[in-house]
């Protein structure tokens, strides 16, 4: 893609040509805490499941945070949110699973946002779902378990927002969470930025870059009557 990259229209069309007769699909959205991944993950699943084509399944990263309670044991709970404070073996297991398409229904885990814990058993994937929409930080990264779980994946788009945008939105989500903002900033400057760092490296390995024309659009809500309806 060139100039401005990508619309949603695009993305949309792009995601549902991964879906082959007989075969399962399955799509990864990275990029760093902050940029837009669940968004865009649950604007494309609205999408797609609303058109009656195939049905389309969202299973996050975020279920495989290790929980507060082993983060401790292992002295980790500072850092909670680096590649090492996830079950990145399970996860790349779960996915896996979800590519041999062998099960009736797949349990997986969810994630909790105001406990900031993970729980189990929380999504259940039918074998009626013939994409599943992955995301989180680390989908590209090369080390160990996590490329496991890249190569389950058909392809993985990299959300790039503008870094002063990602960082209030940040911020303003660990304020929603129950963070004061002087604990918010601080943690979002510091634990969150390593890992942006981090995750900013792997920019290079998507297959494709989606920009803040998509990342930052606004998402319309849907219309009384059902039908669908996105930020475009």
């Amino acid at each position: 893609m060139t100039g401005t990259g990508p619309s949603f229209d695009d993305l949309v069309e792009r995601a549902a040509a991964l879906v082959r007769p007989g075969r399962r699909a399955l799509l990864g959205i990275a990029g760093p805490p902050g940029a837009g991944k669940t968004t865009l993950a649950e604007r494309l699943v609205r999408r797609l499941d609303g058109d009656g084509s195939f049905r389309v399944a969202h299973v996050p990263m975020d279920g495989f945070h290790l929980a507060d309670a082993e983060l401790d044991r292992l002295g980790r709970r500072d850092r909670k949110g680096a590649p090492d404070t996830f079950d990145a073996a399970g996860y790349a297991a779960l996915l896996r699973r979800l590519r041999e398409d062998e099960e009736d229904l797949v349990y997986a885990p969810g994630f909790e946002r105001v406990l900031e814990q993970p729980l189990a058993g929380a999504l259940a994937v039918p074998r009626a779902a013939r994409l599943i929409v992955t995301e989180g930080n680390y989908l590209l990264l090369r080390e160990d378990a996590w490329a496991r779980a890249r190569a389950q994946l058909d392809e993985v788009w990299f959300c790039e927002l503008d870094e002063a945008d990602r960082v209030r939105r940040l911020v303003a989500r660990h304020e929603e969470f129950g963070k004061d903002h002087d604990t918010a900033v601080a943690w979002v400057l510091g634990t969150d930025q390593r890992n942006a760092e981090l995750v900013a490296a792997t920019r290079d390995r998507a297959d494709l870059v989606v920009g803040p024309a998509v990342v930052a659009a606004p998402v319309v809500a849907a219309p009384a009557d059902g039908t669908a309806a996105d930020g475009e």
